[in-house]
């Protein structure tokens, strides 16, 4: 029996189960075989088209009204619309292009400009035929795999000069059935290729190949109606901006979880990313974070109970990866992922993660004091880590006078600073994502007497002006603000206030962008998370999409075309509004570009930047790789020359710590896991960008004596008025 025979006989219950849906589903499909396969005597299980139910029609006009009246985005739902939430919802259900073909596409198309009117109105039965063909085709593929595997590894051939497009989102929909199976016998190819490379022989191979392809078919074939609702209004709510969306009953139980803090878990944001869940944010203090392997963009290809097997969840529902992750605390779980940093989805590293809880105690702001010879003179700087902007709001509304917050926290650090006589203050928000918006407000007005401190301005263009109203001030001295990428929402409005009121400098990356504000609101079927609101700063920029460009920039391994508000389909833009009235208290421009200049000497001569340089380089050149080689001999060579440079960069790092350099990778990968696995170690050598922000506070003390006082009353009578 050939693939197609043997494909044709797995999928007679699944064309039978289709009778009755609509005539676009009834696409039959051909299939060419290039070796022969033994029939298998398990009993396939069969796909029963899912339908929308009268609970979700209701919800699907309650989003409707919602999305039109209330968002922050003025918007109707137009003839265009209908067609971007078609092409929205192809990408969701099939963003790599590679289970639809063309015929389908023009089959589906006639749905196109029909979508728009019948989401008004809670038609949605054409979202869920679209949705019941790509199951459908899914479900095709995956039979199509594993038959191509039962006929054996061994049959592939890997001498040809074969090459795949690593990112197929922009690609061209595949003419027809067979080129679709000339595309899935190179996924799998690819596939095994990367297991080959990692040490694995060919049985193991097949084995975890088989277990991924039959866990996606389990789920595809176990398809709910609800799959089919979240995923179609999740393109319908997306049309307005990537935060709005729509959670199902089970989605918003977790939600109200992870927002109550009470998860036992591993302390990271997740969301679904087209077939995988890909890690958004990591939790500060939290497991996944001390553990320090895992990043953002990683993405689950498998979770593992300890000492069980792994599960592949590629294609599950969010929602049941979150179920898999948690667990009990003091409990291990692994995650397979694609690094954020891999060339493509084949490569893969597992990582173990002890669960517990996130205490709040562990996100807690940290001092530190570095010490700096210049010319004979011996600068003493303080650094505040700020992981989070937090508060304790149980122990606040219990009356507790010694509740934490960020606030309190930092104050008391900076009197403890001041009592050790440091000269300036280094601010690292660095990772940190935001939090409690009145603690950013707090913040800020430890550093100034009064004044407004964030502008927010809902969708009737209504402005309300956050202010500090307390005359007192925490700390008067030279200040700088570190950020980078993953800096963003209440961390772009301290550091964007810092710089509007000439209160200190910002170094290090532009931030994330993360400026609008969501509410979510209860529907009769789930929740509808909207944005409501927009974010301003006191100089009337938005912190909305462009975020905090620093006064003198650092470069970060994190990719901004990944990561970041701009790197969001439909984002909502930059804009501006009127500034607010606000104290300049002091004007940088006179020393800006001598600080420009001497950041970058010491860039161009420190071994710590070059290496973070050639780092970045390395990994920019990794994630622009089109096509990857499907030849043995040439990926073996290209896999040699990644590993190499990985070992190089890692002892060219040992060597600047005077530390003996790893004989292998593997070396490498052992320590690597053993650090990992050590939550108790620590490094006490301040890494290099802090030290960096250090070095520009003694060269603004250096260049002007003033910095030293820059608050005292006189001087900010003198400076109000600067520009």
């Amino acid at each position: 029996m050939t693939i197609a025979e043997k494909t044709s006989a797995r999928r007679a219950p699944i064309a039978a189960g289709r009778m009755g849906v609509c005539k676009a589903l009834a696409v039959t499909l051909l299939l060419s075989a290039p070796f022969g396969v033994q029939a298998k005597a398990v009993e396939p299980e069969t796909y029963s088209p899912v339908a929308p139910t009268i609970d979700q029609a209701r919800a699907n006009i309650l989003i409707a009204r919602q999305l039109q009246f209330t968002h922050f985005r003025d918007m109707g739902i137009s003839d265009e619309l209908s067609g971007d939430v078609f092409d929205a919802y192809l990408s969701y259900l099939d963003g790599q292009r590679i289970y639809l073909t063309q015929s389908d596409i023009q089959a589906l198309d006639k749905a196109r400009n029909r979508l728009g009117p019948a989401l008004k109105t809670g038609q949605l039965q054409p979202g869920f035929d679209i949705y019941n063909l790509v199951q459908k085709r899914i479900i095709e593929r995956l039979e199509f795999a594993l038959d191509t595997l039962d006929a054996g590894i061994g049959e592939l051939d890997f001498s040809s000069d074969e090459t795949i497009l690593v990112d197929r989102s922009e690609a061209e929909w595949a003419p027809d059935t067979q080129a679709l199976d000339t595309l899935w016998t190179k996924r799998i190819k690819n596939a095994v290729l990367a297991q080959r490379l990692s040490g694995a022989d060919d049985d193991a191979i097949a084995e975890t190949l088989r277990r991924r392809y039959e866990g996606q078919l389990k789920r595809a074939n176990q398809a709910r109606s609800e799959d089919a609702f979240q995923a179609y209004m999740n393109a319908f709510t997306g049309m307005w901006d990537p935060h709005t969306s729509y959670f199902s009953p089970r989605t918003s139980e977790n939600f109200n979880i992870n927002m109550s803090l009470s998860l036992e878990g591993i302390g990271a944001v997740l969301q679904a990313d087209n077939e995988y869940t890909k890690v958004v944010r990591l939790v500060p203090g939290g497991p996944a974070a001390k553990q320090g392997q895992l990043k953002p963009a990683d993405r689950i290809v498998s979770v593992a109970q300890e000492g069980e097997k792994p599960v592949n969840v590629i294609g599950w529902r969010l929602d049941e990866v979150v179920d898999l992750i948690r667990g009990p605390r003091n409990s291990v779980v692994t995650l397979e992922v694609v690094p954020a940093s891999a060339a493509d989805e084949t490569l893969t590293k597992s990582i173990s993660i002890n669960r517990d809880e996130v205490k709040l105690e562990e996100q807690s702001a940290s001092k530190d004091i570095i010490e700096l010879d210049r010319n004979g003179e011996t600068y003493s700087v303080g650094v505040i880590t700020i992981p989070t902007f937090y508060a304790d709001f149980r122990a606040m509304q219990a009356g507790d006078p010694n509740y934490k917050s960020t606030t309190r926290d930092v104050r008391k650090l900076i009197s403890e600073l001041k009592q050790s006589g440091v000269d300036g203050l280094v601010m690292d928000l660095r990772n940190n994502g935001g939090g409690a918006l009145h603690e950013a407000n707090d913040l800020v007005g430890l550093f100034i007497d009064t004044g407004p401190t964030v502008q927010i301005r809902n969708s009737n263009n209504e402005v309300q002006i956050l202010k500090d109203e307390d005359a007192s001030v925490a700390y008067d001295g030279p200040l700088v603000v570190l950020t980078n990428r993953m800096s963003a929402s209440a961390s772009e409005i301290f550091a964007g206030a810092i710089q509007d009121y000439g209160r200190g400098l910002v170094v290090g990356s532009q931030t994330f962008g993360k400026g609008t504000v969501q509410a979510v609101r209860p529907l009769n079927h789930g929740q509808l998370k909207i944005t409501q609101s927009k974010f301003y700063r006191v100089s009337g920029g938005s912190t909305q999409h462009k975020g905090v460009i620093p006064d003198i920039e650092i470069p970060s391994r994190i990719d901004k075309t990944r990561i970041g508000e701009d790197a969001l389909d439909r984002a909502l833009p930059w804009d501006q509004i009127d500034a607010v009235p606000h104290t300049r208290y002091f004007d940088f421009s006179g020393i800006i570009d001598e600080l420009r200049s001497r950041h970058e000497d010491r860039f161009a001569t420190s071994p710590e930047f070059r290496l973070l340089q050639q780092e970045i380089d390395f990994l920019k050149e990794q994630r622009q790789r089109k096509t990857v080689s499907l030849n043995l001999d040439k990926r073996t060579t290209r896999q040699d020359q990644i590993e190499t440079t990985r070992l190089t960069i890692a002892n060219a790092r040992r060597e600047l710590r005077g530390e003996e350099p790893f004989e292998s990778l593997e070396e490498l990968d052992d320590w690597q896991d053993q650090q990992a696995a050590d939550l108790d170690s620590t490094d006490d050598e301040l890494d290099f960008v802090i030290r960096e922000g250090g070095d520009i506070m003694a060269d603004m003390l250096e260049l002007d004596k003033r910095m030293a006082s820059i608050l005292t009353p006189q001087q900010i009578a003198a400076q109000a008025d600067t520009p």
